[in-house]
């Protein structure tokens, strides 16, 4: 068993090396290479975890509020396995952790903070243990894969299911989140207060999962998050553990977190009143370790955002953001914050169909499209695989102007030359890792 372990490790260390080399962003194939040869390899590694194992889960926002986490542990100098780069499937949780391991097996990390889909997760259980599940939100996203909402909260019911203990973290505000804190043990978290963030948007998970009945709200903030309770059977938000107060986006992100009868100011630079609920997810699980929040506001201030979570490029002063846009929830969110920066600006919204994206794009048509109307967009270009489906979404939404182009380099080359105002590039999931390679490239060749 010694000798297939180590040939494991050794073998899939050398993939990793590999894909690096070859400028891989991904890392699942050292993954899948590991578990060939030593199937319990993932068992093996992930019970040398010394303290606690968290997972983080949902539909959007995993891959900021895992690295959030991570950031925080370890900037309370504590060490952790974490699956950065966002492969959240079992083959990329198994390279994270051999990543991680020396050449004969041995981890030497206090803590593990794992980014885990949804879908996948129930597979991933019986390798890895977690102590605490967080759930970001529950959205309609690739329906030919996920299918809709009910059918993603089965798998996880399934997954936990397949745990003898069960610790959930919990977004309070989506119903969808906090109807598993009916069943297992739960800390919710969540934005108290009305804000201005309120849109038309179909609300996702309206009906009560208790009992059928719609759901009614005091108030929301977006989709089905809010202040929101059941007439029929009582099912409501629960009572908050953290929570946000006094938000203030009109620059820097200022919000208050609430926990314990305790207040900490927070005074973020990244945009986007969804890091909001990225924030206090990361936050809740970290003041549940019990380590200390010394350097809180520090590690929220040096955090860079990752691969395309508003991720900022800079050409000669002029500024590239690009941002990864899913799901219509994702983009609806992507739209308020074009709405928010009251400058001039310019769009460029990708969409493509590949089997990661899933083939079925008539999500396009749930996103608030209308509202970029009030963006004060001055240049719009529709590209990507389905850039015509797009097109025509735009063409629907009554916005006018735009242009239809290819994604690559020279097209994006082209319109940063013409832009002359901040231009954001959204994309969907395999359109992002080409796109933000393109843009740092001509980064580069710029600062030359």
């Amino acid at each position: 068993m010694f000798l297939r372990r180590f040939m494991a490790i050794i073998l899939s260390k050398a993939a990793i090396m590999l894909g690096k080399l070859l400028g891989k962003k991904g890392s699942s194939t050292p993954g899948t290479v590991a578990l060939k040869i030593c199937p319990d390899i993932l068992s093996y590694l992930s019970k040398q975890v010394k303290k606690e194992v968290i997972f983080i889960c949902g539909t959007n926002g995993k891959t900021t509020t895992s690295n959030l986490l991570y950031s925080m542990i370890t900037s309370a100098g504590k060490t952790a396995v974490c699956n950065n780069v966002g492969a959240n499937m079992l083959p990329g949780v198994c390279c994270a952790f051999v990543d991680s391991a020396s050449i004969f097996g041995r981890i030497n990390a206090d803590y593990a903070v794992i980014e885990c889909d949804e879908a996948s997760i129930r597979r991933i259980v019986p390798y890895v243990k977690p102590d605490k599940i967080v759930i970001t939100n529950l959205f309609r996203d690739q329906l030919d894969r996920y299918g809709e909402i009910d059918i993603t909260i089965k798998l996880l019911s399934e997954a936990f299911d397949k745990l003898e203990k069960v610790n959930l973290i919990l977004n309070g505000d989506d119903p969808l989140c906090a109807y598993f804190g009916t069943k297992y043990n739960a800390l919710y978290y969540g934005v108290d207060e009305k804000t201005n963030s309120e849109t038309n948007e179909i609300k996702e998970g309206r009906f009560c999962l208790n009992c059928g009945a719609e759901l009614k709200y005091n108030y929301y903030h977006y989709s089905q998050l809010g202040d929101y309770y059941c007439e029929k059977c009582g099912f409501k938000r629960p009572k908050l553990d953290y929570y946000a107060t006094n938000i203030d986006l009109s620059e820097n992100m200022k919000f208050n977190i609430n926990f314990d009868d305790k207040t900490l100011p927070i005074s973020v630079n990244y945009k986007g009143f969804y890091n909001i609920y990225n924030i206090l997810a990361a936050f809740g699980a970290f003041e549940s370790l019990n380590i200390g929040l010394e350097n809180l506001n520090k590690t929220l201030k040096e955090y860079k955002p990752q691969i395309g979570r508003m991720e900022s490029f800079d050409f000669d002063g002029k500024k590239v953001i690009l941002n990864l846009s899913k799901n219509p929830a994702g983009f609806n969110q992507a739209i308020a914050t074009l709405n928010s920066d009251k400058d001039e600006k310019d769009v460029f919204v990708v969409i493509n169909d590949n089997a990661q994206d899933g083939r079925d794009i008539s999500w396009i048509w749930d996103v608030d499209f209308e509202l970029m109307a009030k963006s004060n967009i001055k240049n719009l270009i529709a590209g990507g695989i389905r850039k015509d489906d797009l097109a025509v979404r735009f063409k629907y939404a009554n916005l006018k102007d735009f242009d239809v182009l290819d994604n690559n380099i020279k097209t994006l080359e082209q319109i940063i030359g013409k832009s002359k105002r901040t231009l954001y590039v959204l994309v969907n999931y395999t359109a992002l890792f080409s796109t933000q390679s393109n843009l740092l490239k001509l980064e580069k060749e710029g600062k030359k």
